[in-house]
């Protein structure tokens, strides 16, 4: 079926070509969608309070925490957008370039 776009600003909801379907909830946790950021988030544990902030605002769930503390990332998760170092109010996470970090474990 081929789509006509010129008039899409005046659609309704009906009208629009049906996007990509979520089977069922909880499945980003089985897809590892990490590999191709940009940017990773990095953690100054000495900086941390551990208000999980962080964890609240990740749209990822790639904030690793436990029993009231921030432990790191899941950086299989993380995509960079840099949400979780914008957020935190003691500026414990800065965001690196990821080839400088794959240089830096080299």
């Amino acid at each position: 079926m081929k789509w006509d776009y010129s008039d899409m600003n005046n659609w309704d909801w009906s009208k629009h070509p049906r996007g990509a379907v979520i089977p069922r909830v909880a499945t980003a946790e089985e897809f590892e969608t990490g590999n191709w950021r940009i940017k990773r988030p990095l953690l100054d544990k000495e900086k941390c309070t551990n208000c999980l902030i962080c964890f609240i605002y990740c749209p990822d769930f790639s904030v690793s925490a436990s029993e009231g503390k921030m432990h790191g990332f899941k950086l299989s998760h993380c995509k960079g957008c840099g949400i979780c170092a914008e957020e935190c109010p003691v500026k414990a996470i800065k965001m690196i370039d990821e080839i400088e970090a794959k240089q830096d474990k080299n």
